[in-house]
């Protein structure tokens, strides 16, 4: 299995774009993939725009996701300077300057643009090692074959339920942590922060502010824009950084959420919808709870 995934990763991306349209045809059309579950998220999110703008937000992030797929697999077998020809970094400095000083870093990203290429892209531009946590696959020859294709430019991925001891041991070092930060807390022990966020009442996690505040790092936001097919361009912007306070972790979460909004608002076509962002519903609250979280500032 590894070896015929490793043998079409050679074949030029002109040629697998084809297939992405199969892909968008079978998703969207034959198997209806989540899409009432789309389409209800695009309306509530987009209640001033049409129907027919609507549908066309739905349509375009099918077709975009078949590239994101397209283009990862590519990308696992695509060289350093190809990777860097597609993916531009607009100011990769601002993760040097934390390094040279001392200071650790959290990049924290979203399911947004092409966060498989983003992730080798950071390997290629960075210089530096990079860990990321991620939820192993099930198959294990499919699992040892992502392995090996994320951390082909320099990044360390962690099995999800290893990360604690992992930041504990590591805690010493200076390291760059990558976080992909839009998904839902699915468990119910799981810490979780509610905000508004594209009109709806939506949890994220506050493990992000955790860990910054624990390694006293530097938090970044990693816009990822797309410019044309198979091009792509990466901003990083400052959502924190030490001292912190003793309610920082959840103004992160907020400074996150407000950074991710203001990008899919630009380009909803370009986020991963089919997510089920809004899966869990928030939890009734008492007005002394309302007015207490009214109080933080």
């Amino acid at each position: 299995m590894q070896f015929i995934l490793r043998l079409l990763t050679r074949v030029p991306l002109r040629l697998l774009y084809p297939w992405s349209a199969l892909i968008f045809f079978v998703a969207f059309h034959v198997m209806r993939w989540r899409r009432d579950d789309c389409e209800r998220d695009v309306a509530n999110a987009f209640p001033e725009k049409n129907a027919r703008e609507r549908a066309e937000i739905v349509r375009r992030s099918y077709h975009n996701l078949a590239d994101t797929l397209i283009e990862a697999f590519w990308g696992f077998g695509a060289s350093a300077a190809a990777i860097k020809r597609r993916v531009s970094m607009e100011n990769p400095e601002l993760v040097k300057r934390c390094v040279d000083a001392g200071q650790s870093v959290v990049l924290l990203t979203a399911h947004y643009g092409n966060w498989e290429w983003l992730l080798l892209a950071a390997g290629v531009h960075f210089g530096i090692e990079i860990d990321v946590v991620y939820q192993p696959q099930r198959v294990a020859a499919f699992d040892a074959f992502l392995r090996q294709a994320r951390c082909r430019f320099g990044s360390r991925l962690i099995p999800r339920k290893e990360f604690v001891y992992d930041l504990l041991s590591r805690a010493e070092q200076v390291r760059a942590y990558a976080l992909i930060a839009d998904q839902t807390p699915k468990h119910k022990s799981d810490p979780r922060h509610w905000t508004r966020f594209l009109n709806q009442d939506t949890a994220f996690f506050v493990g992000a502010g955790k860990i910054a505040k624990f390694l006293d790092a530097k938090v970044l936001y990693v816009r990822m824009r797309r410019i044309r097919r198979g091009h792509y361009s990466v901003e990083l912007s400052v959502l924190a950084e030490p001292p912190y306070e003793e309610v920082e972790d959840v103004l992160i979460v907020e400074r996150y959420a407000r950074s991710l909004e203001r990008d899919i608002r630009e380009s909803p076509s370009d986020w991963l919808w089919l997510q089920k962002k809004w899966k869990i519903k928030r939890p009734t609250v008492s007005p002394e709870t309302q007015a207490k979280s009214a109080a933080i500032p």
